[in-house]
C-alpha cells in the first residue's frame, strides 16, 4: 500500500512540473484549461499504474524496475497523446522519463 501512495503522490508532483511545461508550450492556461487539466490527471494515473504493478516482472532486477517504468509511462503517456491529436510530443516523451523517476521514488522510499 506505500508503494501505490507513494507513485500517486509522485505522480502528482510529477504533474504539477508537466503542467508549467504544457502551460507554457500551448500559451497559457486560458483556453486551454481542459488540455492542462488533462495533462495532469494523466501523471496522477500513471503513478497509480506503475504503483499497482509493483510485482510485475519483465526481465531480471534492477532492470526490470526501470523497465517496468518506462514502459507503463509510455503506454500511459500514449493514451493522452492519441486523445489530444498528437498535440504534443514533448509530453508523450516526458511521459517515460517520468515513469522512471516514479519507479525511482517508489524504490527509494517505499
Amino acid at each position: 500500500m506505500k508503494r501505490l501512495w507513494v507513485c500517486i503522490i509522485s505522480g502528482a508532483v510529477l504533474g504539477i512540473i508537466c503542467v508549467i511545461g504544457g502551460t507554457l508550450r500551448a500559451g497559457g492556461f486560458s483556453g486551454n484549461e481542459f488540455y492542462i487539466v488533462g495533462m495532469w490527471y494523466n501523471r496522477v494515473i500513471m503513478g497509480l499504474v506503475i504503483g499497482l504493478a509493483g510485482s510485475l516482472r519483465l526481465t531480471g532486477e534492477p532492470a526490470n524496475r526501470y523497465l517496468r517504468g518506462a514502459l507503463l509511462g509510455l503506454l500511459v503517456s500514449l493514451a493522452f497523446f492519441l486523445s489530444t491529436g498528437l498535440r504534443d510530443p514533448m509530453a508523450f516523451f516526458a511521459g517515460i522519463v517520468y515513469g522512471l523517476i516514479i519507479e525511482f521514488v517508489a524504490q527509494r522510499l517505499a
